[in-house]
């Protein structure tokens, strides 16, 4: 799986220990688009919840902490 360089950005974020908000004004989008960003994510890793995505996509050496 590969994901998109605004994902790889919000989800380092959220490693980094951002919330929602944080991660919305930092990068000059809404919430709303934060949130589509993370629930895309998820849906393709076939998980629910931000940690499990989290883990998920370590696994998958797309992310490292």
């Amino acid at each position: 799986m590969i994901l998109t360089p605004r994902e790889k950005e919000i989800f380092n974020l959220l490693i980094d220990n951002y919330n929602t908000k944080d991660i919305a004004k930092r990068l000059g989008i809404s919430e709303k688009t934060v949130r589509n960003h993370i629930s895309n994510v998820m849906q393709k890793l076939g998980v629910n919840g931000r940690a499990s995505a989290v883990v998920e996509l370590i696994k998958l050496k797309e992310l490292s902490i």
